[in-house]
């Protein structure tokens, strides 16, 4: 499968998706929004591939849609996945059921900020920074923002969204509020830790961490009680798979697990 605005390529057990219009410091284009349903679903359905990375190439990780871009049937198609939803951007808008990370280089500013809020785990070089401009070009700030306050303070989210474009949020400061969990210094070794950090979840069944995402994602969707109770539906699915007998034998004869790879929804 050919990519013309996205590198897809694997590394060991790791899948790596990166965004590759430097030029245009990454900014998704009517043919990049096309390929991300499609890199998303050769690397989950890869069954060599464990854990997928997502960053960029260049100075930028993202910077939302390329304005340059939208005009015409653009415009109306992009309307129209806003209207209906339909975005399928991102790992969890495209229902991913591997574990995701986004590693953030430079820039991520606008509709970059959909891939930080939907990721299962945001890491970010020293020198990123993040910042949501819709505002002060008068458009809305709704579907990023929205997503982001199911990892971050209410209020950190509202400043962001309303400062626009006249303030920028270090990486120090993302990671003080929880919108990423680790800060690369130096920035160069943004993709070796992205990769260690994958290889390390990848070590793990890859069925039971496939099962901890639907239950943990999931309960963003309830509360308390009917959380728990779908949780549980998720963590009885388990019960009678192989992996659930490796684990303690592998751990008793004190060798790695040979885990059984992800094959549909088994």
């Amino acid at each position: 499968m050919t990519f013309q605005r996205l590198i897809v390529e694997r590394r060991g057990p790791v899948g790596w998706i990166i965004n590759n219009r430097p030029d245009r410091l990454n900014a998704y284009d009517t043919v990049m929004r096309d390929e991300f349903p499609r890199a998303w679903r050769q690397l989950d359905a890869d069954p060599e591939v464990r854990v997928i990375v997502h960053t960029g190439n260049g100075r930028a990780f993202q910077v939302g849609a390329d304005v340059e871009d939208l005009d015409g049937e653009a415009v109306q198609q992009f309307q129209e996945t806003m209207r209906t939803l339909d975005l399928k951007l991102t790992a969890w808008h495209c229902n991913v059921g591997k574990p995701v990370i986004t590693a953030v280089n430079g820039v991520c500013a606008g509709g970059g900020l959909h891939w930080v809020a939907d990721a299962d785990v945001v890491i970010a070089a020293a020198d990123a920074t993040f910042v949501d401009p819709h505002v002060s070009i008068g458009q809305v700030s709704a579907l990023e923002t929205i997503a982001l306050m199911r990892k971050m303070p209410a209020e950190a989210v509202l400043r962001m969204a309303l400062v626009g474009s006249h303030e920028r949020l270090s990486a120090a400061r993302a990671y003080q509020l929880g919108m990423i969990s680790e800060v690369v210094d130096p920035p160069e070794r943004l993709p070796d830790a992205a990769q260690a950090l994958a290889e390390k979840i990848a070590r793990n069944s890859p069925a039971a961490m496939r099962a901890t995402k639907r239950a943990l994602w999931g309960a963003l969707e309830y509360g308390l009680t009917d959380a728990c109770r779908a949780g549980a539906k998720h963590l009885t699915s388990m019960w009678g798979h192989p992996d659930q007998s490796e684990g303690p034998l592998a751990f008793a004869d004190k060798r790695p697990p040979e885990w059984r790879p992800l094959v549909g929804d088994s």
